[in-house]
């Protein structure tokens, strides 16, 4: 529950508003929420300009993104350390703070005034002093550039700076060693391109690119990938951009993008993809066949399949069927599925560190013991959809994360037992600041 009530606005209070709007995200996502969920439906109870919905949207994911940097500086001036400040408050200095050290546009005296007037009108009114002292004790110590001690450790001290969880650091430095850990983590906390793919079946990246350009959000071809466009500048609701309720594209990541071509799909095949929802590999699939053949996308949640028939219904896709299952039971559900399809791809849950700089509160979710239940949920996948594969089909194994037990580990395991199958092809892409898209894994299997 957000408890935030405030008065009515007036015009010089206007930019209380999207301050306002961001801190009620940080308190739902304390709460529970996803960061994704919790902003739409903040920017759908506010009526903003583009401008302020911008604002909320970097205030908030940054916010969150920063976290353990900001906590650090509550900890380094605050009377009581960050976890143990009333969370309303905790959270309103977390908006404060993240202004004065991340928003050079953002004039100091605004991001100050605003966090103390929200306050005011906020439960925290007896608060508010508090709230103005420390952040004008952290402007004056962040303007002489002496900033707060860093930790001796190097896993501290990026934990710090970097605003990871201290075990993934230690997890990133132990795979990768210190300098390429530091690379990685600058990496998960760079803001991601929106990319989008372009559907060949009824459009071109060229004739997207010009009917976008119209409405002034300019894009640019993206080396090595045929059906991409990462969009540079652009505003408004995507979904009203020219061509997206006609199914010429839909939103998604390169490196995404790049996992469906390892099937090699083509027309007529027999295709599963097992863990379907949200549907983009599913359709990427389709418009790859020439929207022939037979696919089926799976999922078992009937609320994500929905997610998966709305795509392929705006996608103007007619190949895939859709089934509301347990990968796990398929062959006990679909007998006749035994040796049936010619290519699988197994996009499996994961922890989905590869994706950090695009879900800011994922870190915060994912521990060291749910990722090993993830290893054993994705090791119960792999040996359940092989009896589904046709001998000398293809199966590809993916995933979002450069976790080794999710990724390498997990398949090295599954062919020591299993004979029949063969590694083709194996690549892991890392999270890096200088090249865009998120972090993937991929095997290529046959069935021999």
């Amino acid at each position: 529950m957000i408890y935030l009530f405030l008065n009515s606005l007036s015009t010089s209070q206007i930019g209380l508003i999207p301050r306002k709007a961001a801190w009620e995200v940080l308190q739902a996502v304390a709460a529970g929420a996803y960061a994704d969920s919790a902003l739409e439906r903040v920017l759908c109870k506010y009526s903003m300009n583009e401008i302020d919905r911008g604002l909320v949207t970097e205030l908030s994911y940054g916010s969150i993104r920063q976290r353990n940097l900001l906590d650090s500086w509550i900890d380094y001036l605050g009377k009581h350390p960050s976890k143990k400040q009333p969370p309303l408050l905790r959270w309103l200095l977390h908006i404060g703070l993240y202004q004065i050290l991340r928003m050079n546009r953002i004039p100091t005296s605004a991001a100050i005034n605003t966090s103390v007037e929200l306050a005011k009108r906020s439960q925290l009114l007896k608060l508010s002093p508090v709230v103005n002292g420390l952040l004008r004790s952290a402007d004056r110590l962040h303007s002489s550039g002496q900033g707060i001690p860093l930790p001796k450790s190097a896993s501290a001290r990026l934990s710090q700076e970097q605003s990871l969880p201290i075990w993934l650091i230690d997890e990133l430095i132990g795979w990768k060693g210190e300098q390429d850990a530091e690379r990685i983590a600058i990496a998960l906390n760079k803001v991601p391109t929106l990319d989008i793919r372009v559907n060949r079946l009824s459009s071109t990246p060229l004739l997207v690119k010009n009917e976008l350009n119209t409405i002034g959000v300019k894009s640019a071809f993206i080396d090595g990938y045929p059906d991409a466009l990462e969009v540079e500048s652009g505003s408004g609701d995507l979904k009203k951009w020219p061509g997206y309720a006609e199914g010429k594209w839909c939103v998604q990541d390169r490196n995404s993008q790049w996992v469906v071509p390892f099937l090699k799909p083509s027309s007529f095949d027999r295709v599963l993809d097992a863990c379907a929802a949200p549907g983009s590999k599913s359709t990427h699939l389709a418009e790859l066949m020439g929207d022939k053949g037979e696919i089926w996308a799976v999922d078992r949640s009937p609320t994500r399949l929905k997610r998966v028939s709305e795509n392929v219904d705006r996608l103007g896709i007619g190949s895939i069927n859709l089934l509301s299952a347990d990968t796990s039971t398929l062959l006990e559900l679909k007998p006749s599925w035994k040796g049936y399809f010619q290519k699988i791809l197994l996009d499996a849950p994961c922890s989905g560190l590869g994706t950090l700089a695009r879900n800011p509160d994922a870190r915060w979710r994912m521990t060291r013991e749910k990722i090993t239940e993830l290893v054993s949920l994705q090791s119960n996948l792999l040996r359940a959809v092989i009896p589904l594969l046709a001998s000398g089909g293809r199966l590809v194994y993916s995933t979002c994360t450069f976790h080794p037990q999710e990724n390498g580990q997990q398949i090295s395991g599954l062919l020591s037992t299993c004979s029949k199958l063969s590694l083709i092809q194996e690549k892991q892409i890392w999270p890096n600041s200088e090249i865009s898209g998120d972090g993937f894994y991929v095997a290529v299997l046959e069935l021999k």
